[in-house]
């Protein structure tokens, strides 16, 4: 569980990481999802990555019960009813008969289930496969630090971002 609460979750990513410095998750995923996580112990980073209106990437594949048709990734790539707003467009290619990728650059809660659920679509699997110039290359359950041309780029991409809660437009 993505969480730094370790008295109320036991078993939360930072017991499992068990880092030997305090660190804290860059935004969450689902108990029932999978894929790429930031920890670090930089504040200002998870604020610049995280606010929506600094439209940073995320790519995810999801698989759903049913087969993907083009009508389907029109409807999710021009944004959906959710949460009492609709969300912004984004890119959504079919790379399977029931799978598709979907590239984010805001995160609401829940966002690719209900996005999917509005459609009539269930959600059987969902993972994270990058966050802005990161790409998920390691095995569920471990972990690796940025390479320093990694940490580069993220600096570069941060460099403009806000790091405050002004608006999720």
């Amino acid at each position: 569980v993505c969480t730094t609460d370790i008295k109320r979750e036991k078993n939360n990513i930072i017991d499992y990481i068990n880092y030997p410095m305090r660190i804290f998750p860059i935004g969450r995923l689902d108990k029932l999802s999978e894929g790429l996580i930031f920890l670090t112990n930089d504040g200002d980073i998870v604020n610049k990555i995280l606010r929506a209106r600094n439209k940073h990437e995320k790519e995810y594949e999801v698989t759903v019960h049913k087969p993907v048709t083009k009508k389907f990734v029109q409807a999710m790539s021009n944004g959906i009813p959710i949460l009492e707003k609709v969300t912004r467009k984004c890119m959504v290619k079919q790379i399977g008969k029931n799978t598709f990728k979907i590239i984010l650059t805001q995160g609401l809660n829940r966002q690719i289930r209900r996005m999917c659920e509005y459609l009539e679509y269930e959600v059987k699997k969902l993972k994270r496969i990058r966050i802005m110039n990161i790409i998920l290359d390691i095995p569920i359950g471990t972990y690796r630090n940025f390479t320093a041309a990694e940490i580069n780029t993220l600096t570069q991409l941060i460099e403009n971002s806000e790091k405050t809660f002004k608006d999720n437009k």
